[in-house]
């Protein structure tokens, strides 16, 4: 009895097992979407780090979105123009020159730069934080919680004496850590040279305001836009014209940067052994401008 009881459910679950591959077979004929062979190419030109630099979810999404909606081929920071070489050809498609995005930190306050403090007791992120009014005195500058540094995949941004700092040599530009900034002050801007000068500040206060809070921040005197064309003061702070931003204005930026009363004027990216022949008798701090934007006008504060 009990053999055939067995005979009896074996065969059956055989029978099961036959027709439901079968039936999967044939869902999988009828059903079946062509994928543009395309995408796939692209898919394995990709590095396949899925980390969002190019603007679309994944490395995936992206390939289905040159294919499909003919977005740039040389949107990926990991891959750069090796990458961007390969996928041009795939699409048979001419490569145009474009600049490497990198971020630049727009806060040059390191811990002892810091006035005002008080001590946060609540989660050590940057995002709580920037929740509860006084934990530093300037609105504007680095919390030094880290949130950047572990959105960073490649260990290419670290919190140094309460600062945001780039390793630019490992740097790819893949933008996690301005996007995850929730005080918008690490943007991605398009470097001409591996070099470029910065604003180290993004505090739009009156200098007196700014000299409460903060022992270096920009305290809008215009000495630099004086000194140099490429500078502009807007609400109190210093910016500078990357779109007219070339070596032509060397002996210019030289002195804005003797002019600057509070030295933010600074040297950021990875150094050339030419720029480096340049720059020696210049007495640029090591550190960080472009677009300012901060959270301080559309943040709902606690406490």
């Amino acid at each position: 009895m009990n053999a055939v009881t067995l005979g009896l459910s074996a065969g059956t679950l055989f029978t099961m097992a036959v027709v439901l591959a079968y039936i999967l077979g044939w869902a999988s004929r009828k059903f079946h979407v062509e994928v543009d062979p395309r995408v796939t190419a692209i898919m394995e030109a990709l590095p396949g780090a899925n980390c969002g630099g190019c603007g679309f979810v994944g490395c995936s999404d992206y390939a289905e979105a040159i294919v499909a909606d003919g977005a740039p081929v040389n949107k990926c920071p990991v891959g750069g123009a090796s990458v961007a070489e390969e996928v041009a050809g795939i699409m048979g498609v001419e490569l145009t020159d474009t600049l490497p995005f990198r971020p630049i930190v727009h806060c040059g306050a390191h811990t002892q730069d810091k006035l005002l403090r008080h001590d946060y007791l609540g989660e050590k992120t940057c995002e709580a934080a920037n929740l509860v009014s006084g934990v530093q005195g300037c609105t504007y500058g680095c919390l030094g919680f880290g949130d950047c540094t572990r959105a960073c995949n490649y260990d290419a941004i670290h919190v140094v004496d309460g600062l945001a700092t780039v390793d630019y040599d490992k740097c790819v530009g893949c933008g996690a850590c301005a996007n995850v900034c929730p005080r918008n002050i690490i943007t991605m801007t398009p470097f001409k040279y591996q070099r470029v000068m910065a604003i180290a500040c993004s505090n739009k206060d009156f200098g007196k305001s700014v000299k409460e809070v903060c022992k270096v921040g920009c305290i809008g005197c215009k000495a630099c836009a004086k000194a140099c064309s490429l500078f502009h003061v807007e609400d109190n702070l210093s910016s500078i014209n990357y779109e007219l931003y070339c070596q032509d204005y060397t002996d210019e930026l030289k002195k804005a940067i003797e002019k600057c009363p509070q030295k933010r004027i600074i040297l950021v990216g990875k150094p050339t052994e030419k720029h480096l022949a340049e720059t020696k008798d210049m007495e640029v701090p090591e550190l960080v401008e472009a677009e300012f934007r901060t959270t301080v006008d559309d943040t709902e504060w606690w406490g």
